[in-house]
């Protein structure tokens, strides 16, 4: 080891924040009454007390599970050619002890509620059906026995009777789910053409089994077509094809920030993380709730929106019913992906990817909040998206997602030689180093720095942000090529023992 003495090099800069500041950014305030309007807000606010959770995790919930409410029965079109549905993925993030889960379970436990209330009120209608099939099967295995005997004869085989024709068997709703493969979510949202949603206490797992091979490949791509709402084929070895022809599929969940982080760092950018809507605020204190939640004025609201059918075309197939933009919400669209395209010029990696979707989440979300407004009144269905629907919506992603996004990916959006130097500057700051040799530094076996390149990068990156210096060496008494010596900017040692 080197003499600790380090010698007067004049005055040092002030060093890079960047590099002196941790990765994490602060949490943005939840824009709550500016874009959910007071009704809504007085109910996230009351739920979240009542959980003792920030509203930030009621609102996660909440998205999620209106959007798969309306799912294929209303589209948003900005215009001709561009057609987005009202899915949303929401990821909570956030320590164990910071009240996902209940945050959640304000909106997800009336999902349940809304869905026993449905799957009762058919149960007369399957029990129906299940007397009729089984006339049908007697029906069907009586006349194939005559119609045997007639062939054998050489007589002309009865018709089919009208009894062995029935309709499709009444299918139970199933309006959220925890956990199932892609082949049986797949026969679900087959027979349930308005789509459905995830919802899991915990997404990590959901998230490292993407690429998992089960029976025909990974699930990654039907993850990836679930979000947009596009057709989609199942095929798996030794299975019928499922086909559906609009895979719409909200997610919500929580995770911690170390999975999380380790998530981003190791994920392949193909789209699929920047999908979700990152939500991590900071905690809020425990105290005793106020006031009741109020939960039945959500669920009614709910009861209003699963109650949206989707419409029959001409050809007797259904379809969703397609909202239109109002020329004044056109022009905030317009210059909102001004705006837009002005981010992507700043951002790289699942930041820049996320930024790209920045449009057609707001307008899903102008969508979504119509429909908000109409649910909690006594309104007649909206007709088209306004100004101040789309308004509410990009004021949503520009001052509360795009930060958040910005906290949950800082670690992915900076580069692998910044991760570096913020990793070999904590190592040299916990050893108290006033300088170092490059040899030294290697010696550490940090990870991402074990080879002479990615320490070079790290080097580099400290240098340039004023955090080390190179300084001249010492002579070699042996000869031989010099080591390479570093002076420590002494601001980033004060005050350390």
């Amino acid at each position: 080891m080197l003499p600790q003495e380090t010698p007067f090099m004049g005055d040092w800069p002030v060093p890079s924040p960047r590099l002196t500041q941790g990765a994490t950014l602060p949490a943005p305030e939840l824009p709550l009454a500016d874009v959910f309007g007071p009704l809504w807000a007085d109910w996230i606010s009351r739920a979240a007390e009542a959980k003792s959770a920030p509203p930030d995790y009621v609102v996660a919930g909440l998205l999620a599970t209106v959007g798969s409410a309306i799912g294929n029965t209303r589209w948003a079109a900005p215009w001709e050619g561009w057609q987005e549905p009202p899915i949303l993925w929401t990821i909570s993030i956030g320590s164990p002890s910071s009240n996902k889960s209940p945050g959640l379970d304000a909106v997800l436990g009336l999902i349940k509620e809304v869905e026993r209330e449905k799957r009762h009120a058919m149960e007369g209608d399957l029990a129906e059906w299940r007397e009729k099939a089984e006339i049908a099967k007697l029906a069907e295995s009586a006349w194939k026995e005559v119609a045997k005997a007639a062939l054998k004869d050489g007589s002309e085989p009865p018709e089919r009777p009208d009894t062995l024709r029935i309709e499709p068997e009444p299918f139970l709703p199933r309006f959220s789910i925890a956990d199932g493969t892609v082949e049986r979510l797949a026969v679900i949202v087959s027979k349930q053409p308005r789509g459905t949603l995830l919802a899991r206490d915990e997404l990590a797992g959901w998230l490292q089994g993407m690429t998992r091979y089960s029976g025909g490949g990974s699930d990654r791509p039907f993850w990836l077509e679930a979000y947009g709402g596009r057709a989609y084929s199942v095929e798996r070895m030794g299975r019928e094809p499922v086909h559906i022809d609009r895979l719409s599929i909200a997610v919500t969940g929580g995770i911690q920030p170390d999975r999380l982080k380790s998530l981003l760092l190791r994920s392949d950018d193909d789209g699929l993380l920047a999908r979700f809507i990152p939500i991590w605020p900071d905690p809020v204190p425990l105290r005793r709730p106020r006031a009741q939640a109020g939960a039945e004025r959500c669920a009614i609201a709910l009861r209003r929106l699963y109650g949206l059918s989707m419409y029959r075309d001409e050809n007797d197939r259904e379809r969703p019913w397609v909202m239109p933009f109002s020329d004044p919400a056109r022009d905030v669209l317009d210059a909102f992906r001004l705006s837009v395209r002005a981010w992507e010029r700043d951002a790289e990696g699942l930041l820049l990817s996320f930024i790209g979707k920045m449009s057609g989440l707001a307008v899903r979300l102008s969508l979504i909040l119509s429909y908000l407004d109409w649910a909690m009144s006594d309104e007649g269905e909206p007709q088209e998206i306004g100004r101040n629907a789309f308004g509410r919506a990009a004021h949503f992603v520009e001052f509360y997602a795009l930060p958040m996004a910005r906290r949950a990916y800082a670690d992915a959006a900076t580069s692998k030689a910044e991760r570096g130097a913020r990793r070999l500057l904590d190592a040299i700051r916990a050893r108290g180093w006033p300088r170092f040799t490059s040899r030294e530094a290697l010696r550490l076996d940090l990870s991402g720095l074990s080879s002479a390149a990615q320490l070079n990068a790290a080097l580099t990156v400290l240098e340039d942000g004023d955090a080390i210096r190179p300084i001249a060496p010492p002579p070699n008494p042996n000869g031989g090529r010099p080591t390479r010596l570093f002076a420590v900017n002494p601001a980033l040692l004060a005050g350390m023992s």
